[in-house]
């Protein structure tokens, strides 16, 4: 890993400026910019040349990416990237990112739903995911198992994976979810090929402490797997963003109108000089 780190951050930022505010309700929590730097990084290197999936993308992480790359901070980066998200305000803020930045040939967003059958076109046809999905503290990591599920059945044979998942010694339900997801992706036929523990901090004010790892898997099944996505079952979107926090939302609509980047006209109010 060698790069300008300044330039990175200074890169970065157009980024960051440009997602919309995260929803705490739909767990949305942003990684703290100089771990979104290092975890983009990461990814490129992992991922160079591939065709990638995002399955959601809070943090813009697909984004960052692409746009390091663009400016030549990194020399790699995946051929290109799909981002699915539930929230209508992220998909715009790619799009529209891409589109100002000549982009729009490297990554594009589409509105998708977990609790949705992945779409025919999606299945299998991508050579990695990437997800960093709701932590499942409150519902044994059943939010983590479904993004990781719409993942798996995203990647070709033989595909890679990358799953971001809260990772704290001292926080006791965290290393349940993670054994959780560890042994879902064996029992699919993946080998968990790399982890690096603790990697990330977030913007979150009720658990400051609360860090997470970025695990890597890779497909080691001896045949191709036959799949068929179907929905969610019920007892899978229960407490799906936190206690009493039910999956029960298909989109979140976008009404900030065409002035991303910059503050909501509702946001704010302008007092005249007298």
């Amino acid at each position: 890993m060698a790069f300008d780190i300044r330039e990175a951050l200074n890169t970065i930022s157009d980024v960051v400026q440009n997602r919309p505010a995260p929803l705490r309700e739909f767990d949305q929590i942003y990684m703290k910019v100089g771990d979104l730097v290092i975890q983009s990084e990461f990814i490129a290197r992992k991922f160079d040349g591939l065709d990638v999936i995002f399955i959601g993308d809070g943090d813009s992480t697909s984004l960052s990416i692409m746009h390091l790359n663009q400016k030549g901070i990194f020399t790699y980066a995946p051929r290109h990237i799909l981002v699915l998200d539930f929230d209508e305000r992220i998909i715009n803020s790619i799009n529209h990112f891409a589109y100002n930045n000549d982009l729009a040939q490297k990554i594009e967003a589409k509105l998708y739903n977990v609790c949705e059958p992945l779409p025919a076109s999606l299945l299998q046809a991508s050579d990695a995911f990437y997800t960093n999905p709701p932590w499942g503290a409150s519902n044994e990591g059943k939010s983590v198992k479904a993004f990781v599920k719409r993942g798996i059945e995203a990647i070709k044979h033989k595909g890679l994976g990358a799953v971001v998942i809260a990772d704290n010694e001292s926080i006791e339900w965290t290393g349940r979810v993670l054994f959780r997801t560890q042994e879902m992706l064996i029992e699919s036929g993946f080998i968990i090929s790399e982890m690096i523990p603790g990697l990330h901090k977030y913007h979150l004010d009720d658990a400051p402490e609360l860090t997470s790892c970025c695990m890597l898997a890779r497909d080691a099944a001896e045949k191709p797997r036959v799949l068929k996505s179907e929905p969610l079952p019920t007892d899978e979107i229960a407490n799906f963003y936190g206690r009493n926090s039910p999956l029960s939302v298909r989109f979140v609509k976008d009404c900030s109108g065409l002035n991303i980047g910059k503050a909501h006209d509702g946001s704010y109010e302008i007092i005249p000089l007298e």
